[in-house]
């Protein structure tokens, strides 16, 4: 893309920016950026079925979007970004070990958080550049008073093919009516235990019934796919994987075991980490007729059904074996920062001019601030363009993302 000559960040600082000058900001900060700019390993040897699983077998493959792609979306890599996570919020009513740190998290003031205009906004950028899937993350999506309206605003996008919510179940059964309703049409739903007294510990709070109701709501009400996450920490609920294999049994669910990852305050160790090969191994001894299912080429899970078995069962296997070079996916995060990559050891920078707090190893890049400075839409696109380029191959290997800072969990979304 041809750019005019821009001003240096000096001067941009020294003087400040005015809503007139909005524009010249947003090519300052877009300079700053490219200017730092740098231009799965296993298969199984099981029969593959033709059938593509996101999540249950019968769950088809989502087409193409008819969106105009978009070089926007498109990395130094060739990757294109169709799929965007949108986090509504840092609250949330659970206090997950692995999610949050025990002190707790500082939260982000609600003026700096993006507004639900805002939010539909940024959402609109990305779809009409090709994003034909979007998921609402938190903390906890569903605490969020607006969460029905921006549901509903962000299905009557043109081109928007799903749209997804990750939640922890908590008070969602009785929102899920009004939920699909608004257009929100598959889930995902965290739950790392079967044992209620266990989930008190992992969680810090009640409510294992009230989750394990809203799992039964979404299959009840017909939602196109209905996940159940289970991250897996050795000595905490290893001992569950065939038990969460069995729910699969009868229910027309899709169980994704997560490798453990580090995130900020969750006190990661490798010896915590249960490797996808182990609990596969686990699974195998237990159950009889385990297929590997055809995986998308950009999907992240290894997916099997089960003979027998309504539903299926998933693995992420971050840690121990990445999917990055498939990699389609961006977070938009509730402050308004931009993510590339989970587990980036900050968001890019976007340099408006403006004091950034530096908290996670560089200024981030804040959607958020050039929304607010009065950037339009052209100027946004050149901005997100500029942070996808910069997104790396592929994310650091296991040793290296444990010690990288990075956000905690609750604020990140997944």
């Amino acid at each position: 893309m041809m750019m005019m000559p821009l001003r240096c960040l000096s001067e941009l600082a020294r003087r400040r920016c005015r809503p007139d000058r909005a524009v010249d900001a947003m090519r300052v900060g877009l300079q700053c950026l490219m200017s730092t700019c740098s231009s799965t390993k296993a298969t199984d040897n099981h029969s593959l079925s033709n059938t593509y699983a996101t999540s249950c077998a019968n769950v088809p493959e989502v087409a193409p979007s008819e969106a105009p792609l978009s070089d926007m979306l498109i990395d130094s890599f060739g990757r294109f970004h169709n799929y965007l996570r949108i986090s509504l919020t840092e609250r949330c009513n659970l206090r997950c070990q692995y999610c949050m740190p025990a002190e707790g998290v500082d939260l982000t003031p609600n003026s700096e958080l993006l507004s639900h205009d805002e939010i539909i906004r940024v959402a609109d950028l990305f779809v009409t550049s090709g994003v034909d899937k979007i998921r609402l993350t938190g903390g906890e999506p569903t605490i969020r008073k607006d969460i029905e309206d921006i549901c509903l605003h962000l299905s009557g996008l043109k081109g928007l093919k799903t749209l997804a919510m990750t939640t922890n179940g908590l008070v969602l059964s009785k929102k899920l009516p009004r939920l699909k309703e608004c257009g929100l049409n598959a889930l995902n739903i965290s739950l790392d235990t079967l044992v209620p007294a266990k989930f008190e510990f992992m969680t810090r709070r009640r409510g294992h019934s009230r989750v394990m109701e809203s799992i039964d709501a979404a299959v009840e009400l017909g939602f196109q796919s209905v996940k159940v996450n289970c991250v897996v920490m050795r000595g905490m609920n290893d001992d569950e994987i065939c038990d969460f294999v069995e729910m699969t049994r009868d229910k027309p669910v899709n169980v994704r075991f997560i490798e453990f990852m580090p995130f900020d305050g969750n006190v990661w160790n490798v010896k915590k980490l249960v490797p996808y090969a182990e609990i596969m191994d686990k699974v195998r001894q237990r159950f009889k007729g385990v297929e590997r299912l055809q995986d998308h080429p950009s999907e992240t899970a290894k997916n099997f059904k089960i003979d027998g078995h309504a539903g299926t069962i998933s693995f992420i296997t971050s840690m121990t074996e990445h999917f990055c070079s498939g990699c389609n996916r961006l977070r938009l995060l509730a402050d308004g920062n931009l993510k590339v990559c989970l587990f980036g050891p900050s968001e890019v920078c976007c340099a408006l001019g403006l004091k950034v707090k530096v908290k996670y190893g560089a200024v981030p890049v804040s959607l958020r601030e050039p929304i607010r400075a009065g950037v339009d839409d052209a100027g946004l696109r050149e901005i997100i363009s500029a942070a996808v380029k910069r997104k790396k191959a592929k994310h650091a290997g296991m040793f290296d993302i444990a010690k990288t800072a990075n956000r905690p969990m609750i604020h990140i979304g997944g």
